[in-house]
């Protein structure tokens, strides 16, 4: 039986309506596809918190999590993951790749331009 793995996603827009977008490195797996920044959910964490934490250390910049947009089950070869993705705005600092090889601002109506990791695409077309 696959382990599922609890993770969330942070959709940052910024004053353009741009959304933030990370490319998973080719060390990651899943290589060389987008994802939305964040992480797995820690034991005693709630999602949010778990949001923060990650985005802290993913783009070293705290953000404010909003409203949930979609929770998926997708079923990888290894694993199954839960991604919660949620509505978030930087507060403070600038967004840089700590873990990424690449993070890019890109309007919604080009989404779906890049290759997006699996799990990810139900938030996409909940954002068009």
């Amino acid at each position: 039986m696959k382990k599922t793995v609890r993770v969330v996603g942070a959709v940052i827009e910024n004053e353009k309506n741009e959304i933030l977008c990370a490319l998973r490195s080719p060390e990651m797996t899943l290589p060389n596809l987008w994802e939305f920044p964040g992480g797995k959910i820690e034991a005693g964490e709630t999602p949010e918190e778990s949001l923060k934490r990650e985005i802290q250390e993913e783009l070293a910049c705290e953000i404010e999590v909003g409203e949930k947009i979609e929770e998926v089950e997708h079923e990888y070869d290894a694993i199954i993951v839960n991604l919660l993705t949620y509505h978030s705005r930087i507060t403070e600092g600038v967004p840089t790749a700590e873990e990424h090889a690449e993070l890019r601002w890109v309007s919604r109506d080009q989404l779906n331009k890049l290759e997006w990791a699996p799990a990810d695409i139900p938030t996409i077309d909940q954002l068009k």
